[in-house]
């Protein structure tokens, strides 16, 4: 079996190489999506299944995914993330995605689930779909505000960029200048330093 692990942390990336060369698994390595997709393009045979980091660079969120399935032929694409929410799952899997896979999961949940994909099953750990969705904090900020906005607030809580906003949540970066324009009005605030500063005195991260 041939498989393409597509990961921009050294490390993880390293690491899943080992475990599945110790299971007699052939394995290439790229730092991101557009040398993945020049390695599929050079290999010699096609791959059983490429693994893609969901927020590595050139992903652009489901974006680099949709570009995969449209640009790859013989063979089966996957997700991996550790921060994407279910939600983000979903929308992988029926765009047809081969699979999901949490980088919680166990390095034998790991490997069975990629010879799992790699026989043209999809794969989705039950316990990551069925997991109850995370709900806002009740309280009279939160009430003000849409899920989505919410979640906008609270990447912007975090230090974050709307670029890495947009990629947490999958969606582009002008939507979510415009959820932050909006949540901005709703909470009265002028700018992303005011607007975490009454999310956090509010209570609501």
């Amino acid at each position: 079996m041939r498989v393409l692990i597509a990961d921009d942390h050294d490390l993880l990336r390293d690491t899943l190489a080992l475990w599945f060369r110790q299971e007699n698994i052939d394995v290439t390595l790229a730092r991101d999506l557009p040398s993945a997709l020049d390695a599929v393009a050079k290999a010699d045979a096609p791959f059983d299944l490429i693994l893609l980091d969901y927020g590595m660079s050139g992903m652009n969120g489901l974006d680099g995914l949709e570009l995969a399935l449209r640009e790859v032929t013989g063979a089966r694409i996957a997700l991996m993330s550790g921060t994407a929410p279910r939600e983000i799952a979903e929308k992988a899997l029926e765009m047809g995605a081969a699979g999901f896979l949490p980088k919680t999961l166990s390095a034998k949940s790991l490997v069975n689930a990629v010879r799992f994909m790699a026989m043209g099953e999809q794969f989705a750990p039950i316990d990551f779909m069925t997991a109850p969705a995370e709900v806002a904090p009740l309280n009279a900020l939160a009430e003000k505000l849409s899920p989505r906005e919410t979640q906008v607030l609270k990447g912007l809580c975090e230090g974050k960029a709307n670029k890495e906003i947009a990629r947490d949540l999958g969606i582009q970066e002008p939507t979510v200048k415009l959820h932050m324009k909006t949540l901005y009005r709703k909470i009265g605030a002028h700018n992303r330093t005011q607007a975490a500063m009454i999310a956090k005195e509010a209570g609501l991260f």
